[in-house]
């Protein structure tokens, strides 16, 4: 590893100068105007339609998709595929039946709409579990992850740079983002995954160009295909794909519940709820744009597979032997680690392996374009959060714009500090990203319950919604950690222990929902809630540009699931 030229370093230090000199330059106000929080936290409220879609992207694909689904795709083939392609038609559902919402209310924060349907007590609550959440779990692993990712590529492999390139990345983050807020991250978004989208088809291109003898992208790819048809399949049975250390990958995508069960809750979450993706569409000129905007990202997702699974799945084929065997032993030591041989580093390998001099220092700045933009993303949300939800209720309730901006900038330093001295402590904790991903997963499902009752149903009490979201953990880890004694061997076992992870959400899920009808049925007696959002037809029209995008997303992933069923 560490194959890098000079003319990579000089297009990777390209990159750093033109991604901080256009975040400076949009963020500059201009002489005798100060900037309002309104211009810090929402960018004026004045993005269009592409740089939404485009920022959403960036504020989403970060290293544990270059590196981590790539490794996916190794270990378990287009499967994984679904949580992006899901995620499309899942950003057409926020588009369509949140974002009118939202925008009405002229939210600046996610919890700033749960105080206003349900009480300011749960609003702090959710408010301080999502700063909590962002700093000590988002932002560092984001960090941890990218700077090992960069080890791998541009260093030894041997982690003798991760603490140089936590630093490194969190600085260059901080550089525009800290001044400049949303407008810096959302313009800076653009080029970001305008270099990530290129970056990521460089690989994938030149890699199956050169898994055949003859050459060829067309051709790499049906060899591939033909190569291994089990890993292009889609929808898993039980003990159908096995990963590298022998777990079935039906317990990470259990069949049909990546269509109808639990990868929902994960997603409506994620898109809908998630203070540092749904900021942007806030931000937008008007619903019609921000709706625009979600449809472009939809679409952006489509291709997402292509850049960061199928590299995975071409790394495995390349490591066959003639019986179909994985051969280890044809491997750069730096990939191999225990018994998984390359999985998450699959990327790497490609990259290091394929890549000429000069595109390499392209794809690297891609990587490191997909990185820094989740961070400046959730530095950007973090301090919305605070400086709205607790600083101006709590600390400072007459707080000036110009305060208001400052205690925004603070709060992007003092969390950047937090989670660079934090960041190195993951790697004691083995598999990090999966840690993180059950972590949220324990969380998401009952502040999933509270929003979807807080949004569509006007019975919903305070009440009620606090104890779904209280009673949710306790529910989760339940399922989690089960006492097998108590039911195995018997008719239920199969029914309580040894469930996927997505089963485990999507029970949760709707035992909270339940919890909430009926508390909220015994303290309303029926009534409807006096803080009850009304909706009428007009509420949820769209106009016919979203409309035909969103069934375009449609017929898409249908031909998606039919021809890689």
């Amino acid at each position: 590893m560490g194959n890098f030229t000079t003319l990579d370093y000089a297009i990777f230090i390209i990159y750093g100068i033109v991604i901080l000199s256009i975040g400076l330059w949009v963020s500059r106000t201009k002489k005798g105007e100060t900037k309002t929080a309104e211009d810090y936290f929402l960018a004026g409220k004045s993005l269009p339609w592409w740089a939404i879609g485009a920022s959403l992207i960036a504020a989403n694909i970060s290293a544990e998709q270059f590196i981590g689904m790539s490794g996916s795709g190794f270990a378990i083939g287009l499967a994984i595929a679904s949580y992006e392609w899901m995620a499309a038609i899942t950003l057409i559902i926020v588009g369509k039946y949140f974002l009118p919402i939202f925008i009405e209310k002229k939210l600046y924060t996610i919890p700033e709409f749960v105080e206003q349907r349900f009480s300011t007590n749960l609003k702090t609550i959710l408010a301080v579990f999502w700063i909590g959440l962002y700093v000590f779990v988002n932002l560092t692993s984001v960090l941890y992850l990218g700077a090992k990712a960069l080890d791998t590529i541009v260093g030894s492999g041997d982690g003798s740079i991760v603490m140089y390139s936590i630093v490194g990345l969190a600085l260059f983050a901080a550089s525009y983002s800290l001044w400049g807020g949303l407008a810096s991250v959302a313009w800076t978004d653009v080029i970001q995954v305008a270099l990530l989208v290129v970056g990521g088809l460089i690989t994938t291109f030149l890699a199956l160009d050169a898994v055949t003898p003859e050459g060829g992208i067309f051709n790499g790819f049906r060899y591939v295909y033909e190569t291994v048809p089990e890993k292009f399949s889609m929808i898993l049975s039980k003990g159908e794909i096995f990963t590298p250390n022998d777990r079935d990958a039906w317990f990470d995508l259990p069949g049909l519940a990546v269509l109808v069960g639990g990868m929902w809750v994960a997603n409506l979450y994620y898109w809908g709820f998630n203070q540092y993706i749904i900021q942007r569409t806030l931000a937008a000129k008007s619903l019609k744009e921000s709706q625009k905007g979600i449809a472009f990202a939809a679409y952006l997702k489509l291709i997402i597979p292509l850049i960061v699974v199928i590299p995975g799945i071409i790394a495995y084929v390349m490591n066959l032997d003639e019986n179909g065997e994985l051969v280890k032993a044809s491997l750069d030591p730096n990939f191999l680690n225990g018994e998984n041989v390359v999985n998450d580093n699959a990327a790497p390998w490609l990259i290091d392996r394929f890549v000429p001099a000069g595109l390499k220092g392209l794809v690297v700045a891609a990587l490191a374009a997909a990185i820094v933009s989740s961070l400046a993303s959730m530095l950007n949300s973090t301090s919305t959060i605070f400086t709205m939800d607790i600083y101006k209720p709590y600390i400072n309730k007459g707080a000036s714009e110009t305060q208001m901006v400052t205690t925004g900038r603070i709060t992007v330093a003092v969390a950047l500090v937090v989670a660079v001295l934090i960041a190195p402590q993951l790697g004691n904790l083995g598999q990090v990203f999966q840690y993180i991903q059950e972590y949220t997963g324990v969380v998401s499902p009952g502040i999933l319950a509270v929003f979807l009752m807080g949004l569509f149903w006007k019975k919903a009490t305070n009440k009620a919604a606090i104890w779904g979201v209280v009673l949710s953990i306790p529910i989760a880890m339940y399922f989690k950690v089960a006492p097998k004694g108590w039911l195995e061997g018997s008719s239920l076992e199969s029914l309580f222990i040894n469930w996927p992870f997505m089963h485990q959400m999507f029970a949760t899920c709707l035992l909270s929902i339940g919890i909430i009808i009926g508390l909220s049925l015994l303290e309303g007696k029926g009534k409807d809630d006096p803080k009850g959002i009304k909706h009428s037809k007009k509420t949820f029209a769209t106009d016919p540009v979203f409309n035909i995008s969103a069934f375009g997303i449609i017929l898409i992933l249908v031909a998606l699931y039919a021809l890689f069923w």
